[in-house]
C-alpha cells in the first residue's frame, strides 16, 4: 500500500496555486512562474550556456505553460513539468545550432510530439484560445509569432528574411510578443473564440492545389481567385517578380526537371498564411532543390498581395539559429 505523506506548507501552497491557475487565475500563474523561473533558467543555462538563447527558452516555456497548465494532472509535479518544457525548447535550439551529420538522421533528432509544446498547442482543444490571443497582437507582431511558434524553420534569421526586417528587430518583436501574450492569454481564456481549424483547412486546401497544379495539369486561372494581379513575389535570391504566374513558371521549371513538392504544414491567421513544403528531387539530381521551403503570404483587401519565400539549409550546411 502506498502512503501519501502530509504536504509541507510550501508544497500545499504550490498545489493551491496550480489549482487556482488551472481555473484561470492570472495572478496564481504569474506567481508560479516567478517562483520557478530561477530553476528554469538554470536548466537552460546548463544546456545552452549564458546568453539570450537561455532566456528565450525560458520565456517560450512560460507561454507554453499558459496554454498547458490545465493539462497538468499532478499539481505537485509543476517544477519538473516546467523544467521538461524548458529542456525541450533547449533541444530545439541546439538542433538549430548544429548541422545533422549525414547517416545519423532520425536518432534522437525529434522529441516525441507528446513532449513538444508547439505540437501540443496546435493539436489541443485550446488552440482556438491561443489563436484568439495571437489575433490581439499588432500586424507587425503576428507573423513573427506565427513563424516562431508554429513552423519548423523558425530561426531568427529565417524569420527576418521572411518578414524583411533585421534579426535584431525579430528578437525585439518576439520579446514583445511574449510580454503581450503573458498578459493577454489568461484574460481571453473565456472569450468566444474563432474556429482556427476552419481557416487553416481552407488555406491548406488552397496551398495543396497550387503546389500540385502543374503536376496535375490545372491551369493558373482556376486558382487565382484570391491572388492580386500585381502580387509581389520575393524570391530567396532577392529578385522580385509579379503575379501568381511567376510562381507557376518556377513550378513548371522544377516539374520539367523532375522535382515534386510535398506540402507539410500550413499556418493561417487573419491576413497571413504560411506554407511549408518539402522538395522531392529526382534520383539522378538529388541536390536540384534545397530540402524544404517556407512561404509567407500577406493579404491586402482580402487578396494575396505579397509572398516571401526562403529555403531550408541543405544537409551538411550550418543551420541558422
Amino acid at each position: 500500500m502506498l502512503l501519501r505523506y502530509p504536504l509541507s506548507g510550501a508544497d500545499a501552497q504550490t498545489e493551491q496555486m496550480v489549482h487556482a491557475a488551472q481555473q484561470g487565475d492570472q495572478q496564481s500563474l504569474a506567481l508560479l512562474l516567478e517562483h520557478h523561473y530561477a530553476g528554469m533558467l538554470a536548466v537552460a543555462i546548463h544546456l545552452l550556456g549564458h546568453g539570450p538563447d537561455a532566456e528565450d527558452a525560458c520565456q517560450d516555456a512560460a507561454i507554453t505553460a499558459l496554454a498547458r497548465i490545465g493539462e497538468l494532472r499532478d499539481a505537485g509535479a509543476v517544477r519538473a513539468w516546467l523544467h521538461a518544457i524548458v529542456r525541450n525548447n533547449c533541444r530545439t535550439i541546439l538542433r538549430a545550432r548544429k548541422p545533422v551529420p549525414v547517416g545519423t538522421a532520425g536518432e534522437d533528432l525529434h522529441a516525441s510530439e507528446l513532449d513538444d509544446p508547439v505540437a501540443y498547442i496546435e493539436r489541443s482543444a485550446q488552440r482556438d484560445w491561443i489563436w484568439h490571443g495571437l489575433r490581439q497582437l499588432s500586424p507587425t507582431l503576428q507573423p513573427v509569432a506565427m513563424l516562431r511558434y508554429f513552423t519548423e524553420n523558425n530561426s531568427y534569421e529565417h524569420i527576418a528574411a521572411l518578414c524583411g526586417v533585421p534579426v535584431g528587430t525579430v528578437r525585439s518583436r518576439l520579446s514583445e510578443v511574449r510580454r503581450q501574450l503573458t498578459i493577454t492569454l489568461p484574460r481571453v481564456r473565456d472569450d468566444r473564440h474563432h474556429d482556427a481549424s476552419t481557416l487553416t483547412a481552407e488555406r491548406r486546401e488552397e496551398a495543396a492545389a497550387i503546389l500540385s497544379a502543374v503536376a496535375n495539369g490545372v491551369p493558373q486561372h482556376k486558382l487565382d481567385r484570391r491572388w492580386a494581379a500585381d502580387m509581389a513575389m520575393r524570391w530567396p535570391s532577392g529578385t522580385v517578380s509579379t503575379g501568381l504566374g511567376s510562381i507557376f513558371a518556377a513550378m513548371g521549371s522544377d516539374y520539367n526537371s523532375g522535382v515534386r513538392y510535398r506540402l507539410v504544414n500550413v499556418v493561417a491567421g487573419p491576413g497571413i498564411t504560411i506554407w511549408e513544403n518539402e522538395f522531392i528531387n529526382p534520383p539522378e539530381d538529388p541536390d536540384h532543390c534545397p530540402p524544404a521551403a517556407t512561404w509567407l503570404l500577406r493579404e491586402k483587401a482580402g487578396l494575396v498581395g505579397e509572398v516571401r519565400l526562403i529555403h531550408a539549409a541543405r544537409p551538411g550546411q550550418p543551420r541558422a539559429r
